[in-house]
């Protein structure tokens, strides 16, 4: 290291101003009084210990000129890939670069006299920071486009040119969406700014960087190209859920919540406002997917930049430790770590002329990987943050034969080592025994300059010229508990205590309502009372905020109308000098009918309650504002409400701490956010506060002349035949009927066949189906509800991130049905909801199913993260099958009479949950086999192990698996995908999802794992032909009606019904059969006479 060294600049500095070293030892204690002697010997060690820090900090600083600052863009301050590159900047690269430069920057400040280098080395930083600014603020259009839509054609570019920043190459042809860069920049732009450097000078310029908030703020349901630019590990230009993207976003919206872009100077409207709802739903979706970083990748060693070093986005200990070990084992190498399995990036395999692979190539790479020494350096900086000597020694040693050597004698780290082409087979046939060579990136005439940043890091961190809290000055190492508090008036993460409680404050909609509450002992406050602090509905807050980021002059349009959750509403908001709190969206009456049933509503407040607590990461207390109105207490559920309040009141619900009282009393313990940008901008808020309800009495008394709700029924006649008949004669037959089902069903003909403005007796069909939904409403007549909100295109609010948590569990889902099924493995925008579940063959089949399905995705959404456990073995949730598997136990097993779609939404939650926990109950209730298939079979539930079996029996099926006329090859299935992989999964589930009758989908699922079985005791096996599923199954049916001496029918009931035992036996006799029939071949002659199935 101290080869090539450049000059030490001016010796005998002042030595007063020394700031002590992080590692300097505390003086000893002597028992003798210091002599004038030992206090002289004392200065002198330390002027030599501070020359010594001068001389090394130099040395870097001659290397940081030579390697970083020589290839920095003299126009705009970017860097490129490596230091050959002339014409392209890499933004990744450039932020790393800029980050190294930083950290040499805070390592000359504990030092007093630095000859100008600090001020230089800041400067250098403020550039680079500033081009990649300049670079992205002339894509403002994009941005704009990007937050309507994550459509990847409008992502912010990576690569710009290196002198001009003009583009250099379009979305089409690269891709450009790489959410970690932007949430990268994010981050380090928040330390450095805290380090004192000024990086933003404008307003204009904070405007961008808050709708860089927004772009990150929905990593968690962005697909995008990762860290590796690929997308998929099949590099066909597909881009993927990365968990290493969404954790970096994560991060940063931690970060930059709250922070100052002007620094200790800036004024109140130069700070960033971040959606704690939004940075939720990353936290959570990230963590789901975790150890996972895709669904083509099991294992990413992004991953590591991610979990440690510069994100630490996680501090769940069980969560970081199962990660860092599932990349160590399955990634790390003799030099670096694999990027991924099968990454064909940089092996002598890989045709350089294609940009994408070809289909089932990646199987080629396997086991030649190329490795990456910059893994071990972020080791070691995991290393130092986690004060681990040993695994920094570990991969100290590991590197050093690995780094090359300039003419200076600086350090060169290689950007991979890969196999040579001769060694290639050798390599395959035993992985680690060939020597490999280093990359030409990375080389004295080449360097890579992301990797040099990276060694230039942890190089002053082992020479203990930088300290961990000096490279992450906000602390992001660190438990959110345990970072410094932040004063001010914006709220931040500071984790959450232990005991948490959760402030709720009781409003009542009317006085006597509120009179009503005290005579049941419960005490709430009207809107009147809390003045002069206002109660907003949820919806006049995101009109705030959508003048949060705006500029005309950029052409931004400030925040997307997105809806304010659980935790937006759980702070207390001071806007224009008026204090205003929000209740929460599960209070607002909406257009769907969700909101009308009662129990459903109890259910969600403890919900919201549970969900608040849990999740809270602000200083302050949540609060939370529950709303009482009058329509709560007409229905039939009112006495459960009262009961919940009157739990709340005690202090806990269901085990967390909860405080009531009143508004006045609770602000001081709140956390308190101050939209303070809303001061600078001169316009017109229309805010419509929540109202009171004036009434001409207040004694309670006069509540009875609020109606009760009765139970209402029907006989639910069909009309389907009038759809053939003309329009007059369905107006006519429309005068006469009187029934809700009736009206709805004739007014749907209408509808579809003449348009929603249609007169009918001078009033359109809409308005008609309108005032029949009110009515249907009031009386609580679900049937009716759900038909006329099918009937007006109704749409469940906020559905989208509910169908992302489903996604990122690891699930597919499947709305609509029969064979015009639409599969969702992507998350959907919310203006694609209306197209997917209001499908002209979903409506042909029965208009309710639209609106059913929507409800069971809802509760589906809310189940998978809350209780996970109930969707084992189930990788495809079929929504319309879900619903047949709720029908069956209604009508099959418990010979219920009524509909689904007749039943309160709560009532079918209820029942989503009953079919989930299966497993539970279908003993105690004593189910029979066949019920237990079919619900199974609807489910598509699947036993443990299961798709790795199916793998091992295909990869002994040379012809590939036959089933219901669809053949799964063996290749390119195998060659393309490995076992542990979820696409595998996927594939194997679509096969099976061909099937129409729930139980026989459950009987070859049986066999598959019959065959494995068999298989796993005789290895030799093999399959010669094509191992056709139907036929065995058939065989072992035409065995089993044998041996009960009956005819063969095609009527498999009795089949279905048989116990698993007697079905495994005679699948497996069915299968020795098959084997027999000269369609298997053994590695050894008598493979067969000694096959084992038991």
């Amino acid at each position: 290291m101290n080869k090539g060294m450049t000059s030490v600049h001016g010796r005998g500095r002042t030595v007063s101003k020394l700031r002590k070293s992080h590692n300097a030892r505390p003086p000893r204690s002597r028992q003798r009084t210091g002599s004038v002697c030992d206090s002289d010997i004392d200065v002198n060690l330390r002027i030599i210990s501070y020359d010594d820090t001068v001389r090394k900090l130099d040395h870097y600083y001659g290397i940081v000129k030579r390697q970083l600052l020589q290839n920095q863009s003299i126009t705009l301050g970017l860097f490129p890939l490596s230091s050959q590159e002339k014409e392209v900047a890499d933004i990744r690269t450039t932020i790393y670069c800029a980050a190294s430069i930083w950290s040499l920057f805070q390592a000359y400040r504990r030092i007093d006299d630095d000859r100008g280098k600090a001020y230089e080395l800041g400067q250098s930083c403020v550039k680079c920071m500033r081009g990649i600014l300049n670079c992205w603020m002339r894509q403002t259009e994009n941005v704009e486009n990007f937050k309507k839509g994550q459509n990847p054609k409008y992502a912010l570019h990576s690569k710009f040119h290196l002198k001009t920043g003009k583009e250099v190459v379009s979305s089409d042809d690269y891709g450009h969406l790489q959410i970690d860069v932007v949430s990268l920049f994010l981050l380090f732009l928040v330390q450095m700014i805290t380090s004192g450097l000024q990086i933003i000078y404008t307003m204009d310029e904070v405007t961008f960087v808050q709708n860089l908030v927004y772009y990150v703020e929905r990593a968690y349901r962005t697909p995008d190209f990762g860290m590796w630019e690929r997308g998929s590990k099949y590099n066909n230009g597909t881009p993927e859920l990365h968990a290493s993207s969404i954790g970096m976003a994560k991060a940063a919206l931690e970060a930059i919540n709250g922070c100052n872009l002007f620094g200790e100077k800036g004024a109140s409207w130069s700070v960033i406002f971040v959606d704690i709802d939004a940075h939720n739903r990353n936290r959570s979706i990230f963590e789901t997917l975790l150890p996972r970083e895709s669904s083509s990748k099991n294992v990413d060693a992004s991953l590591m930049c991610t979990i440690s070093f510069p994100a630490f986005a996680t501090h769940d200990q069980m969560l970081y430790s199962k990660t860092r070990s599932q990349v160590i084992s399955s990634l790390e190498g003799k030099y670096g770590f694999k990027r991924f399995h099968r990454d064909g990036y940089g092996t002598v395999l890989e045709d350089k002329r294609r940009r994408f692979y070809h289909s089932a190539e990646t199987k080629e790479f396997e086991k030649i990987e190329c490795q990456w020494p910059l893994f071990y350096l972020y080791m070691i900086l995991e290393g130092m943050f986690k004060n681990n000597e040993e695994q920094v020694e570990e991969y100290k040693n590991k590197l050093k034969p690995l780094v090359k050597r300039d003419k200076w004698g600086d350090p060169v780290i290689p950007m991979y080592y890969f196999v040579h082409k001769d060694n290639v087979e050798d390599e395959q046939a035993e992985p680690g025994s060939q020597y490999r060579q280093s990359s030409p990136e990375g080389t004295p005439k080449n360097l890579f300059l992301w990797g040099q940043s990276i060694w230039i890091i942890a190089s002053l961190l082992m020479d203990n010229l930088l300290h961990i809290n000096e490279l992450d000055l906000i602390r992001r190492h660190l438990p959110s508990y345990n970072r410094p508090r932040k004063g001010g008036r914006y709220s931040a993460f500071q984790g959450t205590a232990s005991d948490l409680v959760v402030q709720v404050v009781l409003i009542a909609e009317s006085m006597r309502l509120q009179a009503m509450m005290a005579t049941y002992g419960i005490q709430t406050q009207t809107p009147h009372e809390v003045e002069p602090v206002q109660i907003w509905p949820p919806k006049e807050l995101v009109k705030v905020y959508q003048n949060l980021g705006v500029s005309e002059k950029l052409g931004l349009g400030g925040r997307p109308t997105r809806p304010i959750g659980a935790l937006g509403t759980s702070k207390i908001y001071r806007v224009c000098g008026q204090t205003v709190l929000c209740y929460p969206l599960v209070f607002e009456v909406s257009d769907f009918y969700l909101s009308h049933d009662m129990a459903l509503l109890i259910d969600d407040i403890k919900t919201e309650l549970h969900f608040v607590g849990k999740y809270w990461r602000l200083s302050g207390r949540p609060t939370v504002c529950i709303l009482i109105r009058e329509e709560h207490m007409r229905d039939v559920h009112f006495r459960e409400l009262l009961d919940l309040l009157a739990m709340l009141k005690s202090g806990y619900c269901d085990g967390l701490k909860i405080r009531t009282g009143r508004l006045q009393n609770l602000i001081a313990s709140s956390c308190i956010e101050h939209l303070d940008f809303m001061n600078a901008m001169d316009i017109d808020l229309d805010i419509t506060p929540f109202e009171q309800l004036q009434h001409a009495s207040i004694g309670y008394q006069s509540l009875t002349d609020v109606p009760t709700a009765i139970t209402y029924s029907e006989d639910s006649m069909s009309f389907k035949d009038m759809g053939l008949q003309p329009t007059p004669e369905v107006l006519s037959v429309l005068r006469s009927v009187s029934t809700l089902h009736g009206q709805t069903q004739l007014l749907g003909i209408l509808l579809r066949r003449e348009g929603r403005n249609f007169q009918v007796d001078g009033v359109s069909v809409q308005d008609r189906v309108c005032a029949l939904l009110r009515q249907a409403s009031s009386l609580r007549y679900w049937a009716g509800v759900r038909e006329c909100n099918a009937l007006l295109s109704k749409e469940v609010e906020s559905i989208s991130p509910y169908i992302t948590t489903i996604l990122v569990s690891g699930k597919q889902l499947t709305a609509g049905y029969g064979k015009d099924e639409i599969l969702l493995d992507k998350p959907v925008q919310p203006a694609e909801i209306h197209d997917l579940f209001y499908t002209p063959a979903l409506q042909a089949h029965n208009v309710v199913q639209a609106v059913l399905q929507q409800e069971v995705v809802l509760y589906c959404g809310k189940l998978i993260a809350t209780h996970t456990q109930l969707f084992n073995g189930i990788l495809n949730i079929r929504i319309g099958w879900v619903i047949k598997a709720m029908t069956y136990y209604l009508h099959d097993v418990c010979h219920g009479k009524e509909s689904i779609e007749s039943l309160a939404p709560n009532e079918v939650r209820r029942l989503v949950v009953k079919v989930l926990s299966i497993d539970e109950w279908a003993h105690k209730e004593r189910l029979t086999p066949q019920q237990i298939r079919v619900i199974d079979g609807c489910l598509g539930r699947t036993p443990k192990r299961f798709y790795e079996k199916v793998f091992h029996i295909l990869s002994k099926s040379t012809e590939g698996v036959r089933l219901c006329d669809q053949l799964l090859p063996q290749h390119p299935t195998i060659s393309e995908m490995s076992s542990g992989e979820l696409n595998f999964a996927l594939t194997v589930q679509s096969l099976l999802n061909r099937i129409q009758h729930p139980e026989y989908r459950q009987i070859v699922v049986e066999l598959f794992s019959v065959i494995a079985t068999i298989l796993e005791r005789n290895p030799e096996l093999k399959f010669l032909h094509e191992l056709n599923l139907d036929q065995i199954v058939k065989e072992a049916f035409k065995m089993f009606l044998k041996d009960l001496g009956r005819e063969y029918t095609e009527d498999m009931s009795s089949f279905y019904n048989a116990s698993q035992v007697a079905v495994t036996s005679y699948l497996a006799r069915a299968i020795v059969n098959f084997m027999l029939t000269g369609d298997v071949r053994s590695e050894i002659e008598e493979g067969l006479t000694f096959c084992k199935v038991s």
